[in-house]
């Protein structure tokens, strides 16, 4: 062993040799020294399943195994889950070592937290809303309690990364500082990711008042092999004109049980009607062939105890088990190593990808990845978004830029965060019964989380929240909680900075059609596809949470209508790459894989047959009869952007997977149009944001406290880019001239 291990507890060595390691990894050695060193912060990315946890665990136990009065290392986790999963693994480590671990959530045992209330030692594993209800509830506690903290370890730190809970967390850490008086001599942070883009900006993100500095650990040992394959699918037009042939998803059912009976697999299928919809052919296919079910659905709106079983299940690998689900299984939960996993639909992003392609690979074989694609079978009256196979291509864009250049999307660290910057206020002052403003902005944007947050803008907050009763101030001068503020925070619900997005019901006449969540991008008069059709949208009632809509003419609408999160720019820039060279082929060495099945590969060339056609390498703006399609190949900022302008100037147009289709407009029409633009000036984002109805822009838990420009100002940021929306209008104008 090394002389890092010999750094080591000798209890820990110990239990390193019971475990019959016959070394540690790489990154557990390089780990060893900064933070046994107690003086930076330490951030360790590297792929799943290659010992990060051990890597922070092994001598942050060593550093405290002696102390024996207050927690000694507190680890903060996205999940419930993941915490007992955590817990379950530092059991035997723990034992050896003396140490008390507790579990502390909303479904911990009473018993542990007890113990842990009565004599706080050891490890503390939590969530950040479990922190913020002791912080308000129980500050004296934690004071007494956390004086001796060695380590704050974040693990899954990319899932919080530019998300309202990590601007919570963030403050809450910065917080916890300031209660037992470390902010002058900060607490070492660790971070633990797999997937983190712009690695460099990263430490930042981890500490924003950049107090300490943070030293970054990546493995350079090759990761393990990948296997990949696109398989392509044909929808076809008619299934009832003939009988033979059945939908792309029974297709890709019936490859499913072929693949993965008699294993363990993951199949993601994003949304949660296609999660049921095929966990219920498949449990129907095992029926119709006498075998016993082995496919499960595991999605947020499942029961609780039907989720853990399955977990439980997928861990003791003793039953094959596919676990088709949604983002759910995404993080590090330890339900141990599947076969493969399966990715039907276009993925979110390639960040989400890595993560779920490293849940596969298990014992030294390869990490195995089916991406199952199905495309629309062609007329004369299909869409130019089928026609270019979009949503294959847009598959094939993120494999390669995860393959070839390991890149990730980084998180959006620009966003204002005035939900959570309200939530956090009232929280402060709730934990500290009255506090004067100039602290209130000392402590949560000056050496917290909030820069992006001016005095103008603090000042216009406090202001609105005290007419709205949630805050007053005393004579003194000193702020504190409203009737309202009173009110909300006594509410269980309170610690929580985010919310499920609320849905939206979508009416035609007297008839209701489904829901879309108030996060996606809805204007009046704007045209959407819903349920396979186009509508047009002919009111929104914010009160009721209900969209109008009209049916509407227009040819047939495109079967891949996006992904419904945020896509960036660099991926759909790939696309265009993939569609000019007409080669999506991987490099190595000096032959190009080819890893998309014939199907597929039909498909592909179908797509770049049409792009080559329709001249889109040269010309963005494609004429189809009265209709104009717009390709900027940017991502959806711009693409949103793009939208709200032309809506605004009384153009009619949908947008479909980054395509923006503008009825009844000619190229010339559209240039004419963007030169006035241009010349006027494109809008700023809150200016954008004006357009949309107040509903829409409550996207987040308490934006509905917020004065309207705050709200503005908040929303356009998160949904539009002005400056590279301009930029695009730009070389528009040069290459149409």
């Amino acid at each position: 062993m090394t002389e890092e291990y010999q750094l080591l507890d000798k209890r820990v060595q110990k239990w390193l040799f019971n475990q019959g390691w016959p070394d540690l990894r790489e990154i557990q050695k390089r780990a060893i020294i900064p933070i046994l060193a107690c003086d930076r912060d330490v951030l360790i990315s590297a792929s799943t399943a290659a010992g990060k946890t051990e890597a922070f665990f092994l001598p942050a136990c060593s550093a405290i195994a002696e102390e024996k009065s207050g927690f000694g290392i507190l680890y903060i986790s996205p999940l419930k889950a993941l915490i007992n999963d955590q817990y379950r693994r530092l059991e035997s480590l723990s034992e050896m070592l003396d140490l008390q671990v507790t579990p502390w959530h909303g479904d911990s045992l009473q018993s542990k937290k007890k113990k842990a209330r009565n004599n706080p030692s050891g490890i503390l594993l939590i969530t950040p809303e479990s922190l913020e209800s002791l912080l308000v509830r129980e500050s004296g506690w934690v004071k007494q309690s956390f004086t001796s903290l060695k380590y704050i370890v974040i693990d899954e730190f990319h899932a919080f990364i530019g998300t309202e809970r990590g601007q919570q967390l963030l403050s809450l850490l910065t917080r916890l500082e300031h209660l037992i008086g470390r902010i002058s001599n900060p607490i070492p942070r660790v971070a633990l990711s797999a997937t983190l883009g712009e690695l460099e900006k990263v430490p930042l993100s981890l500490r924003p008042n950049k107090s300490l500095p943070c030293e970054t650990i990546t493995s350079s040992q090759h990761q393990s092999t990948i296997k990949v394959q696109v398989k392509g699918y044909l929808e076809p037009i008619d299934i009832t004109t003939d009988e033979t042939r059945i939908s792309a998803e029974q297709q890709i059912c019936h490859e499913i049980f072929r693949l993965c009976r008699g294993d363990s697999h993951l199949v993601f299928a994003n949304s949660r009607g296609r999660t049921e919809s095929i966990a219920a052919k498949l449990s129907d296919l095992c029926e119709q062939q006498v075998v016993p079910n082995e496919f499960f659905p595991h999605h947020g709106s499942l029961a609780k105890e039907l989720r853990e079983d399955l977990e439980a299940r997928l861990q003791k690998e003793a039953l094959p088990t596919t676990a088709i689900c949604t983002m759910t299984l995404e993080l590090g939960i330890d339900i141990g190593k599947v076969s493969s996993v399966i990715q039907v639909t276009a993925p979110h992003s390639v960040s989400s990808l890595r993560q779920r392609l490293g849940r596969s690979g298990r014992r030294n074989s390869p990490s195995i990845l089916r991406m199952f694609i199905a495309e629309n079978e062609l007329s004369d009256k299909s869409n130019i978004v089928d026609g270019l196979r979009l949503e294959l291509v847009q598959s094939l864009a993120m494999i390669r830029l995860l393959i070839i250049d390991n890149w990730f999307e980084p998180a959006d660290t620009k966003q204002m965060h005035f939900s959570t910057f309200l939530h956090q206020i009232l929280a402060v002052i709730a934990q500290w019964g009255s506090v004067r403003a100039d602290q209130l902005y000392s402590l949560l944007c000056e050496q917290g989380s909030f820069k992006e947050i001016s005095i103008q803008h603090f000042k216009q907050l406090l202001s609105h929240i005290g007419t709205v009763q949630l805050i007053q101030q005393l004579n003194s001068g000193e702020l504190v909680l409203g009737i309202e503020g009173e009110r909300l925070t006594n509410s269980y619900t309170f610690y929580a900075v985010f919310k499920t997005p609320e849905e939206f019901r979508i009416v035609a006449g007297s008839k209701t059609l489904g829901t879309l969540p108030v996060d996606s991008l809805i204007l009046k008069d704007q045209h959407i596809i819903f349920g396979g059709r186009r509508w047009k949208v002919t009111d929104i009632d914010d009160e009721k949470k209900v969209i109008y809509v009209t049916s509407t003419k227009g040819g047939k609408p495109p079967k891949f209508n996006g992904s419904g999160m945020s896509i960036h720019d660099r991926v759909r820039q790939e696309m265009l790459r993939i569609y000019c060279s007409g080669d999506y082929r991987i490099e190595v060495g000096n032959q190009k894989i080819d890893f998309v099945d014939k199907i597929g590969s039909q498909l592909f060339q179908e797509g770049a047959y049409f792009f080559k056609e329709a001249n889109l390498e040269n010309q963005p703006i494609y004429q189809s009869g009265k209709h104009c399609y717009i390709f900027s190949w940017m991502g959806d900022k711009v693409v949103n952007t793009l939208t709200v302008l032309l809506i605004k100037s009384g153009h009619v147009c949908s947008n479909f997977a980054g395509v923006i289709e503008v009825q009844n407009a000619s190229i010339d029409s559209l240039k004419d149009y963007f030169m006035d633009m241009i010349r006027d000036g494109v809008p700023d984002e809150a200016e954008l944001a004006e357009i949309l109805s107040l509903q829409q822009k409550m996207v987040e838990k308490y934006d509905e406290y917020l004065p309207e420009d705050l709200l503005n100002a908040g929303y356009g940021r998160k949904a539009f880019d002005s400056k590279a929306t301009k930029e695009w209008i730009s070389g528009l104008l040069t290459e149409l001239n």
